[in-house]
């Protein structure tokens, strides 16, 4: 790609999205949970666009609110007549602007910013316009795209006007384009709706090329990257796609993943070297883990940061907030949120730590909870250095236990435990001997007279 050229994009997105049932706008639905509109900005992030417009008309003020703070333009289709009739709605915002231009669609968040730089490539070797094609294992009723050995476009058509010729072509057209601004918007403003629709089509700004005797050239890709995105159905193929292809980037980068069809990431999940994930984990946003770290089976990690040869669940949950540093372990049904775990510190079993610090060497024993909510506000627990806290523990928030400190099991504790100290808050243990034997032969003979009556 000739780096001294300028470059923008324009992505359309102005369609209803009526497959999707949905209220919100077919290009925020998430993958990875992440909206698809935003993967394919991402993507384009690389190659140092100048200006970017994205075309919208139904759920506006949707598409307004998500592209807030990613400085990109938007422009209003209203009404809508079509994809070239879209693209057109971008030249205000494109005004003084001078470079290639690629038009796309929002629904199509798995392109690739090198398929891009191979589309501008056509452009700096002499075509006029550059198209991207794909060969599907069916073709359908895509329209086709006629073209020379060396990719040289002869003809476009769109499949309902093809002869059975032209239909046995399976190169098909995914409805991206580019062309210099200086011939982008002439082509554009030739466009015609002489169809059966009535609307003005984005392909024809190739067939117009054509016309005039300009090259045309077409750039191949895999079907799956050019996936156009329209029902619930779509949606879940493309999540799984996405699955697919961070499961094998992840396991490249040297993760173990021991049942990989099972393990879910977000699209921002950061792993280290040789991290263990067993089956059956989900990530959320937000979560990075260091070199050596082991995920065990059915955890559940959101906004975690879980740091060098820590150890987590099985079935655990790390929500927003949620720290581990160095060696330190969480196990079975165990929950932290917004809450830090010490290096070496362990809670090994049913046990929740909120609003929480737990330092280095700490042991947090089974049952423990700290209680930070009392209704309205919340409170923090600080647990020192090495402290000891016994199963079936309440540290009432908020509340601070000093180094090297015992909590004794059982304790409701309230009040903050110096270091070294031994903190037991228990009622007094009383015993009657004999009492429970009384007890049960009163119930059995009430029992017994029960049912002779």
């Amino acid at each position: 790609m000739n780096t001294n050229r300028d470059f923008a994009a324009i992505i359309l997105a102005a369609g209803k999205g009526t497959r999707m049932k949905s209220d919100l706008h077919k290009v925020l639905h998430p993958i990875a949970g992440h909206p698809m509109l935003l993967h394919l900005l991402d993507s384009f992030a690389e190659l140092d666009l100048k200006r970017t417009v994205v075309v919208v008309g139904d759920k506006r003020e949707q598409l307004d609110a998500a592209l807030a703070d990613r400085g990109v333009t938007t422009a209003l289709q209203e009404p809508q007549l079509g994809t070239a009739h879209a693209a057109l709605q971008a030249r205000a915002a494109l005004e003084g602007f001078s470079g290639h231009i690629l038009v796309c669609f929002g629904d199509c968040p798995m392109v690739r910013a090198d398929t891009v730089r191979r589309l501008i490539a056509a452009l700096d070797e002499g075509a006029k316009v550059a198209v991207l094609g794909f060969r599907p294992a069916d073709p359908l009723a895509y329209g086709r795209i006629i073209a020379d050995s060396d990719g040289t476009v002869a003809k476009m058509v769109e499949y309902k006007d093809a002869n059975d010729e032209e239909r046995a072509c399976d190169l098909c057209n995914s409805g991206l384009i580019v062309a210099h601004s200086d011939d982008m918007w002439p082509l554009l403003d030739a466009v015609g709706n002489d169809n059966a629709q009535g609307e003005y089509y984005l392909p024809d700004v190739a067939t117009g090329a054509i016309a005039r005797g300009d090259t045309v050239k077409v750039i191949e890709t895999d079907a799956d990257e050019v996936a156009g995105i329209n029902s619930r159905a779509e949606l879940a193929a493309a999540e799984a796609q996405w699955q697919a292809l961070k499961r094998e980037e992840a396991m490249a980068g040297g993760a173990s993943l021991k049942a990989p069809e099972t393990v879910f990431f977000s699209w921002d999940t950061e792993l280290g070297r040789d991290v263990t994930i067993e089956p059956n984990v989900v990530f959320g946003p937000g979560v990075t883990v260091a070199n050596g770290a082991t995920i065990r089976a059915f955890s559940h990690l959101e906004g975690a940061r879980v740091g060098e040869g820590c150890s987590v669940g099985p079935y655990a949950r790390l929500r927003p907030g949620a720290v581990m540093e160095k060696d330190s372990k969480v196990g079975n049904f165990v929950e932290m949120k917004k809450a830090t775990l010490g290096e070496g510190a362990k809670a090994n079993h049913l046990t929740y730590l909120g609003d929480a610090e737990v330092g280095a060497g700490a042991n947090i024993g089974a049952g423990t909870i700290t209680c930070n909510y009392d209704g309205y506000f919340k409170y923090k627990t600080v647990i020192g250095e090495r402290a000891f806290i016994g199963s079936n523990s309440a540290l009432i928030a908020p509340v601070r236990i000093g180094a090297d400190a015992i909590v004794a099991a059982g304790s409701a504790v309230s009040r903050d435990v110096g270091d070294g100290d031994l903190r037991v808050v228990r009622g007094d243990q009383v015993v009657k001997p004999g009492w429970a034997d009384r007890f049960h032969d009163a119930m059995k003979k009430k029992k017994a007279a029960e049912r002779k009556g």
